[in-house]
């Protein structure tokens, strides 16, 4: 009787062995199954990489392009202005030219 219950026993661990050795199988299985797919998708995030940065650049080149546009039509409004205040001033700008290089105070 004794030596059946030891060799239950011993039956028992050789199974509790060979689940825990299948686990562990599992397990590392399970590890690089996912070490895999973590890499595959890392190497679709590289991928995609230029693609977004791409995005960005051409994103930040039309906004680059619209703040030019607008400065320049800035600027030749307020170009405009100026030489319409010019011309606007023209001939009192002559008139005082014109005063003071033949006032008599000139002369002396």
């Amino acid at each position: 009787m004794p030596e059946d219950v030891l060799k239950r026993l011993l039956e028992a661990e050789r199974r509790a062995e060979a689940i825990v050795e299948s686990a562990r199988t599992e397990q590392a299985r399970l590890i690089d199954e996912a070490r895999r797919e973590a890499r595959a998708l890392e190497q679709g995030f590289e991928a995609r990489v230029p693609g977004i940065r791409a995005l960005h650049v051409k994103d930040a080149e039309e906004r680059a392009e619209r703040a030019i546009a607008e400065l320049e039509r800035r600027f030749h409004e307020r170009q405009k202005e100026l030489r319409r205040l010019a011309e606007a001033r023209e001939d009192d700008a002559v008139r005082d030219a014109l005063g003071i290089l033949t006032s008599p105070e000139r002369c002396e």
